[in-house]
């Protein structure tokens, strides 16, 4: 993997985009995140309106993600043997169909919430293939040179739809209706089929296939395990899944019960999170390197943020904070992101991927229902609260077990007069960078 010693310059912002490829996978993602941001906004208002309860939302969260719990990791055993583009392929193609199921049945008048719930489930079991798949090709798609660019672009396109898709979301609900969001998303999915189909395949970078065998899947585990920097990594990114990746209970909540301001303000909600995501993303394009120590800051810094929107008490304030958290999110989940894949080898990336992906929408799963009955029994401010203050302590203490097990300390002084903070080894050379 390339290493950068120097920040890039502006125009090598989007320099992924110069292969062609991408540049196809990445306009096919546009249109698809937007779509999917809309149906996202409509599905989760949807489940409010029909029940009542924001701790229905939750069981939403719940029932799209519980299939990565139980199957995750036979994801990334497909994705390391078989064609990546041809699993895309499939994945969106039942994506569509299941879009298009709830567009009719919305629009028609018919939709129940156990509909919704038996559907996020089926979307849930696409993603188990998908979302892995969809991470190691841009791999193929741009080679080790542009691999890290591309990752931050991916997040860019995914937060630049989370801009538009929940604004014009709550503006579609509040004058036609969700079940147009349905049907938009159901045709952009076989927009990227489109794009995939049409890709040069004499460009890509393959990657190896992964033979048959026996223990894949432990073997997939026990790589974790002995890779610190990979370990620890997904250890984070389970207490952030858990409690503070749930932020359309939360939202649902402020909007319906703390502001009063609808769909389309829970739309504007989820618009101003992305607005602070695309910023987190787009800066993160400009890193030389990504770190441990990154990680476990960024998920500090994001705790802080959010605990702090609880205590907002007006929606300016609480606005203005959601943009922060969108920010600290995007710089979080974009350095674990790198980090994860380019700590890992090629040939077993698919199941390393497949993990941090289980543990990821896995922790949504689980946060999803608890972090919506919180709401409902002590209120949305002190939920908002303890979702920041878990994540913010476990990277403390995250922080203090690495120093300890790689046998490093603080040390304070003074440089003239500036005062000085150095992490060295216990013998008191300077120790390194975690």
């Amino acid at each position: 993997m390339p290493v950068l010693s120097a920040r890039p310059p502006w125009r090598e912002t989007f320099a992924s985009l110069r292969v062609p490829n991408y540049r196809r996978f990445a306009a096919g993602n546009l249109v698809a995140n937007t779509a999917v941001w809309m149906q996202r906004i409509a599905m989760d208002w949807l489940v409010l309106q029909l029940s009542g309860s924001v701790a229905a939302v939750g069981i939403t969260v719940f029932m799209q993600f519980t299939p990565m719990l139980l199957f995750g990791l036979y994801g990334g055993v497909l994705t390391d043997r078989y064609s990546k583009q041809k699993l895309l392929i499939a994945s969106q193609s039942a994506a569509a169909l299941l879009a298009a199921v709830l567009a009719a049945l919305t629009l028609t008048g018919t939709t129940q919430v156990w509909h919704v719930y038996v559907i996020s489930f089926l979307l849930g079991m696409v993603t188990v293939v998908d979302n892995p798949a969809r991470q190691v090709f841009v791999n193929e798609l741009v080679g080790p040179r542009y691999l890290r660019n591309a990752i931050s672009l991916n997040s860019s396109i995914f937060q630049l739809g989370g801009l538009i898709g929940p604004a014009v979301g709550g503006l579609l609900i509040n004058a036609v209706g969700g079940g147009w969001s349905f049907a938009i998303n159901a045709a952009a999915c076989l927009a990227v089929v489109a794009a995939l189909c049409s890709l040069d395949r004499s460009a890509l970078h393959a990657s190896p296939a992964a033979p048959r065998g026996k223990g894949q899947l432990v073997e997939g585990m026990r790589y974790v395990r002995r890779k610190p920097v990979i370990f620890w990594t997904i250890v984070m990114v389970a207490v952030v899944a858990v409690f503070a990746f749930n932020m359309p209970v939360f939202l649902a909540a402020y909007a319906n019960d703390v502001f009063d301001v609808g769909a389309q303000g829970y739309g504007l909600f989820n618009a101003l999170v992305a607005a602070g995501a695309l910023a987190g993303a787009l800066a993160s394009t400009r890193r030389t390197s990504v770190r441990l120590s990154m990680v476990v800051g960024t998920a500090a810094a994001l705790g802080i943020v959010q605990a702090a929107a609880g205590f907002a008490p007006t929606e300016i304030a609480f606005s203005l904070l959601l943009v922060g958290i969108g920010v600290g999110n995007l710089l979080f989940i974009t350095a674990a992101n790198s980090l994860v894949q380019m700590s890992s080898n090629v040939q077993i990336r698919g199941r390393v991927i497949s993990l941090y992906i289980l543990v990821l929408l896995g922790g949504q799963a689980i946060g999803g229902p608890l972090m919506g009955w919180i709401v409902e029994a002590a209120g949305p401010h002190d939920a908002m609260i303890l979702s920041g203050v878990v994540p913010a302590v476990a990277a403390v203490v995250v922080a203090l077990l690495i120093a300890r097990h790689a046998s490093l300390r603080l040390r304070f002084g003074l440089r003239g007069r500036r005062p000085v903070i150095a992490i060295v080894n216990r013998g008191g050379k300077n120790g390194a960078v975690l």
